[in-house]
């Protein structure tokens, strides 16, 4: 259960860090809403799954599932080009994160 509420966790970071950038610098109430809500789910999560799993595999794991999941937002909303080196680095980090559970 923490794996899979780390991983949800992960997916809320995503969409924090996706809000915080388009709220503008808290000027737009929307996504400054947004921010709020899905951090502190995302940090909530973080911190339940922390009680079972290792604090650094937690962490990497939550940063790495919310990196990729914002870059990939950024791209299919069209704020961002995908270039083959950004997908292989991003695939890399997925490579990370699959190793880290392995190893758990």
């Amino acid at each position: 259960m923490s794996w899979f509420v780390l991983i949800v966790s992960g997916v809320f970071e995503a969409v924090w860090a996706t809000a915080l950038g388009r709220s503008e610098g808290f000027t737009k109430l929307g996504p400054t809403l947004v921010f709020a809500g899905a951090l502190v789910v995302s940090m909530g999560g973080l911190a339940y799954a922390m009680r079972e799993l290792p604090t650094g595999t937690s962490y990497a794991v939550w940063v790495a599932v919310g990196a990729v999941l914002t870059v990939l937002i950024a791209v299919l909303t069209g704020a961002e080009s995908m270039t083959l080196l950004k997908a292989l680095f991003l695939a890399m980090i997925v490579g990370g994160v699959v190793g880290l559970k392995a190893v758990s």
